[in-house]
C-alpha cells in the first residue's frame, strides 16, 4: 500500500510540473473556446468584387472618385489674367526730377496679375470661367494640365451671372462632359478641381450641401450649388464635378472670414452657365426675358391680412404701364405662383424663370388675386441692357 501511494504522489508531482512548464512557455496549448460561443465571423478583405467604400455612403466606391477626377482633370486649366500698368498722367510725368520732388508715381509699375481656373467644354476650344477672373484683363493666358500654354481670346462676359467664355486654339484638346443638374441632390458626392493659390491643379472632395442658394449679393441671377468641398482663391472658374466626372457647376465664390476655405463654397449650375455660353458664342450677348414688374417676396403677414389662400409666391408691387405684364392684365397686389407651369416661391426664382424665357414668346403666368386664381398669357419682351443698374428695377 505504501509503495502504491508513493507511485501516485510521484505521478501527481510530475503532472503538476509538466502543467507548470506548459503554462509558462506555451499557455495557448491550455486555452479552449467554450462550447456555447459561436465561431468567429470572418470579414473578407476588399477585393475586385468588394470595393472599399466611403464612410456614410456605402453605395459609393472610393475608386469612383479617383476615376471621376482622372476623367475630368485634363480639361481643367489654369487662367492667368494680366492688366497693363497704368501710365502716370500729366505733362511732367516723364521727368524724373519732377517725380523725385513731387512723388509722382513711376510710369513703369509692375502689371497686375490675377489667377483663376477654367474648364474646356468644347473641342473647338471654348472655355468657361468666371467674369471676375478676367474682368478688365488686357491679356489672358491658359495653361493646360499637360503643360501646354496658349493665349486665350475673350469671347464675351456676363456680369449678371459672373460667367465668361474664352477660346483657345490648340490641337487634341481634352473636353469635360456636361452633367444633368436636374438629377443632382443634396448629399451627392462632388469634386472641386482648380488651381488654388497657384500651387498647381488640386482636387478636393465633399458633398452637395444645398441647392438653389440665392440672396448672397454675388450676382443678379443667383441659383448656386453650395458645397463643402474645399474651394480657395484661385479655384474661381474651376470645375465642380459629380462622381461620374461630369461637369455640374463652375466654382465661383466662398464664404470666409479668413480668406481660406471654411467649408461653404458656391458654384454656378452648369445649365445656367451653358445658357450664357450659348448666347455669348452665338449672338455675342445673353438675351433674357423680361415682363416689366416690381416684385418682392410674399410676406406671411400680408397674406394673412388679405386672407390669401397661398403662403408662398411673389408679390407684385408695381407694373410698368404698357409693359408685357400690364398688357396681359397683371395688376399690383397680384401674387405670382407659377411661371410656365413651374411653381415660384421667391423673387430670385421669379427672376430666373422670367430670364430663361425667350423674348417674343407667350408664357402662361398664374397669379393669385384675392381669392381667385387667374391665368394670364404674357408676351415676353427682351430684358433691357441697363436693368442691372436700375435701383428699382423692373423684372
Amino acid at each position: 500500500m505504501r509503495r502504491t501511494w508513493l507511485i501516485f504522489s510521484q505521478a501527481v508531482t510530475v503532472a503538476v510540473a509538466v502543467l507548470f512548464v506548459i503554462g509558462t512557455f506555451k499557455p495557448a496549448w491550455l486555452q479552449r473556446a467554450p462550447a456555447s460561443l459561436s465561431p468567429p465571423q470572418v470579414t473578407p478583405l476588399p477585393g475586385p468584387s468588394s470595393p472599399t467604400v466611403l464612410s456614410g455612403n456605402p453605395a459609393l466606391p472610393m475608386q469612383a472618385l479617383s476615376a471621376a477626377a482622372k476623367r475630368a482633370a485634363p480639361a481643367i486649366v489654369s487662367v492667368t489674367a494680366s492688366k497693363a500698368p497704368r501710365r502716370a498722367a500729366g505733362p511732367h510725368s516723364q521727368d524724373p526730377w519732377f517725380r523725385f520732388f513731387f512723388g509722382q508715381p513711376d510710369t513703369q509699375r509692375e502689371p497686375q496679375i490675377g489667377l483663376g481656373s477654367g474648364v474646356i467644354v468644347s473641342a473647338d476650344g471654348y472655355l468657361l470661367t468666371n467674369n471676375h477672373v478676367v474682368d478688365g484683363a488686357d491679356e489672358i493666358r491658359v495653361r493646360l494640365a499637360d503643360g501646354r500654354e496658349a493665349q486665350a481670346k475673350l469671347v464675351g462676359t456676363d456680369p449678371d451671372s459672373d460667367v465668361a467664355v474664352l477660346k483657345i486654339t490648340l490641337d487634341r484638346l481634352p473636353v469635360v462632359s456636361l452633367g444633368n443638374i436636374d438629377q443632382l441632390q443634396v448629399g451627392d458626392a462632388v469634386l472641386a478641381i482648380g488651381n488654388p493659390f497657384n500651387v498647381g491643379q488640386t482636387v478636393t472632395s465633399g458633398i452637395v450641401s444645398a441647392l438653389g442658394r440665392n440672396g448672397l449679393g454675388l450676382s443678379t441671377f443667383e441659383n448656386f450649388i453650395q458645397t463643402d468641398a474645399a474651394i480657395n482663391p484661385g479655384n474661381s472658374g474651376g470645375a465642380l464635378i459629380d462622381v461620374n466626372g461630369n461637369l455640374i457647376g463652375i466654382n465661383t465664390a466662398i464664404y470666409s472670414q479668413s480668406g481660406g476655405s471654411m467649408g461653404i463654397g458656391f458654384a454656378i449650375p452648369i445649365d445656367l452657365a451653358r445658357q450664357v455660353m450659348d448666347g455669348l458664342v452665338r449672338d455675342g450677348q445673353v438675351t433674357r426675358g423680361w415682363i416689366g414688374v416690381q416684385p418682392r417676396d410674399l410676406d406671411p403677414e400680408f397674406a394673412r391680412s388679405f386672407n390669401l389662400p397661398v403662403s408662398e409666391g411673389v408679390l407684385i408691387t408695381g407694373v410698368l404701364q404698357d409693359g408685357p405684364a400690364s398688357n396681359a392684365g397683371m395688376k399690383p397686389g397680384d401674387v405670382v405662383v407659377k411661371i410656365a407651369d413651374k411653381p415660384v416661391h421667391n423673387t430670385s426664382q421669379l427672376l430666373l424663370a422670367v430670364a430663361s424665357l425667350k423674348p417674343e414668346t407667350v408664357a402662361p403666368i398664374s397669379v393669385q388675386r384675392g381669392q381667385q386664381l387667374v391665368d394670364l398669357k404674357v408676351t415676353i419682351a427682351k430684358r433691357p441692357a441697363n436693368a442691372r443698374q436700375q435701383p428699382q428695377q423692373m423684372e
